[in-house]
C-alpha cells in the first residue's frame, strides 16, 4: 500500500501535463500507466495522421514544440514531443499498472492496481477523452470474407493497395484514413451514417481553430451564426457530394453532441475529384457485398469502422453518474469541478483543439488543488 499526496491515472498527455503543472507547484504525485511506456495512444496511431490543430496552440504547460516542427506535427514528432516532456520534468510513471476501482473512503481516495493498492488526497483522471475502440456489429458481418477492422488497428493504406475498402464514419480519423489510402493505391469509399459539418483547417492561411478560440466566447448560436455565410461559401455542394449537412452548426453541435466537426485536410476536394465515393449508412453485408441503406449496393476487399470509441473509466470510479455527465462542460463550468478531491483532465470536447484544452485543464487543476493545500 502507498500513499500519495495526488494520483495520477494515465501517462498520456493529459497525465504528463497533470504532472508538469503539479511539480512546478512543488505538490507531490505518482503517475500510474497500464502501458509499458507513456504516450501509447500517440504511438499506437496510423502513420498519417497529423495534429489538425497547430503547434502553436498544442503546447503542453511549460514546453513547447520545437521551432524547426512544421505548423502541423506529424504524429511521431508528437510522441518525440511527449517523450521529451516527460524526461525535461523528470515524470516517472508506474507502468503496467492499471486502475481496477477507485473510490471514496473518509477523506481519502483508495485507488486499487492489479499491482497496488494507493492512498492520495487527490486523483487525476488523465485517461483522456478516447477509452476502448466501440464494438464492430454490421448483420451479415460474420459472411464477409475480407478483413473488418476497427480503425484503431489502421497503420498505414500500403497494405491495402489495389484494394476496394470502405471507411465506415465520416469523423476526422475516417477522413484522414480514407486520404492515406487514396494515396497509397487503394480505392476509399466512405459510409456516412450521420449528417456533418465540415469547416476548413486553415483560411487565407490563418488556422480555423485560431479564430475558434475567439469564437468559443460568444453563445454557441451566436458563433455558428457567424460563421455559416462563409461555410456556405466554402462548401455549398455538401449534398451534391452526398452528405447531409447537420441541422445546426460547428459550435452547437459540440456543446449537444460533444463531438467536433470535421477538420477538412483535403477530404471534401478528393470527394468532388472522385477519389473518394461516398455511400449511406450500411443496411447489411453479403458475402464480399456491402448493403446500404439508400438501396445501393458494392462489393469491397475491406471494411474500416472508424466508430469512435466509448469511455470505460466511469465503471471503476465509485462517483455519482453526474460526474461524468459534467464532463461535457470546460473545467471552468463543471459544477463538480474538484469535489473531494477528484478532478478530470482532458475530457472536454473543446472547439479550440484537444491538446490546448488539456493543457488549460492541467494548469487549472493545479491551481485549484495548491488553493486547497494552502488552507489545510
Amino acid at each position: 500500500m502507498q500513499q500519495i499526496r495526488t494520483l495520477i491515472v494515465g501517462a498520456s498527455a493529459s497525465g504528463l501535463a497533470s504532472a508538469a503543472s503539479l511539480h512546478k507547484r512543488g505538490i507531490e504525485y505518482a503517475v500510474i500507466e497500464k502501458e509499458a511506456q507513456a504516450a501509447n495512444p500517440w504511438r499506437n496511431h496510423y502513420e498519417r495522421l497529423h495534429l489538425h490543430t497547430n503547434k502553436a496552440m498544442s503546447n503542453l504547460p511549460y514546453k513547447k514544440f520545437d521551432k524547426a516542427i512544421p505548423d502541423y506535427p506529424a504524429r511521431q514528432q508528437v510522441v518525440d514531443y511527449l517523450d521529451d516532456y516527460q524526461k525535461a520534468f523528470n515524470i516517472n510513471p508506474a507502468f503496467h499498472t492499471e486502475a481496477r476501482s477507485i473510490r471514496r473512503e473518509g477523506n481519502f481516495w483508495i485507488t486499487e492496481t492489479n499491482k497496488d493498492t494507493y492512498i492520495s488526497k487527490y486523483v487525476i483522471i488523465a485517461t483522456g477523452a478516447f477509452g476502448k475502440p466501440r464494438k464492430i456489429h454490421f448483420d451479415g458481418m460474420e459472411s464477409f470474407p475480407g478483413r473488418i477492422m476497427h480503425s484503431y488497428g489502421y497503420k498505414s493504406g500500403r497494405e491495402f493497395k489495389g484494394q476496394k475498402v470502405l471507411v465506415v464514419g465520416f469523423g476526422n480519423s475516417a477522413c484522414e484514413i480514407a486520404i492515406d489510402l487514396h494515396e497509397q493505391g487503394a480505392e476509399p469509399h466512405m459510409s456516412v451514417r450521420s449528417p456533418v459539418n465540415v469547416i476548413p483547417r486553415d483560411l487565407l492561411g490563418i488556422p480555423v481553430l485560431r479564430l475558434s478560440v475567439m469564437m468559443s466566447k460568444l453563445p454557441p448560436r451566436v458563433a455558428d451564426a457567424l460563421n455559416a455565410p462563409l461555410l456556405k461559401l466554402l462548401y455549398p455542394d455538401l449534398p451534391r457530394l452526398g452528405l447531409k449537412k447537420m441541422p445546426y452548426g460547428i459550435f452547437e453541435q459540440i456543446e449537444r453532441d460533444g463531438t467536433i466537426p470535421l477538420l477538412d485536410i483535403g477530404t471534401i476536394k478528393h470527394i468532388r475529384e472522385g477519389h473518394i465515393k461516398i455511400h449511406e449508412d450500411v443496411d447489411h453485408i453479403k458475402g464480399r457485398t456491402v448493403h446500404f441503406t439508400s438501396g445501393e449496393a458494392g462489393e469491397f476487399d475491406a471494411i474500416i469502422a472508424a466508430i469512435g470509441y466509448y469511455r470505460d473509466y466511469a465503471k471503476i470510479i465509485a462517483v455519482d453518474t453526474g460526474r461524468f455527465d459534467d464532463l461535457r462542460n470546460p473545467v471552468s463550468r463543471q459544477k463538480y469541478f474538484g469535489k473531494d478531491g477528484l478532478y478530470f483532465c482532458g475530457f472536454f470536447v473543446s472547439p479550440t483543439g484537444q491538446l490546448r484544452e488539456i493543457a488549460l485543464d492541467a494548469r487549472q487543476i493545479a491551481k485549484h488543488i495548491a488553493g486547497k493545500e494552502v488552507h489545510l
